[in-house]
């Protein structure tokens, strides 16, 4: 079964320190759901094109079914609502081709 991934880009963090609440309920809420973290904060990223070198994360799990239902988990729910006001990311879930 294809394992799923959510993958997020942040093209600007204002104020890192502001995403201290929510960094900690996404951690519990994704290992609570089976999520395991490939990359994250203070990897290395070489971006190409419209490619922005901010912060990159990386997710799998399992199976897409279990990264779509982590992302709608009333745990993962608490945690976006943390983030701060005006702040932006291009987020995803996707599925493995195996």
């Amino acid at each position: 079964m294809p394992k799923g991934y959510w993958v997020s880009v942040y093209p600007a963090i204002e104020d890192p320190e502001k995403l201290t609440a929510y960094n900690k309920l996404a951690g519990i809420a994704v290992k609570a759901a089976g999520g395991r973290v490939l990359a994250s904060i203070g990897s290395r990223v070489v971006a190409h094109e419209a490619g922005i070198p901010e912060r990159v994360v990386l997710i799998e799990f399992d199976t897409f079914e279990q990264a779509v239902a982590a992302y709608e988990s009333p745990a993962y729910r608490t945690a976006l609502a943390e983030l701060p006001d005006g702040f932006e990311r291009d987020f995803r879930i996707t599925e493995s081709l195996t």
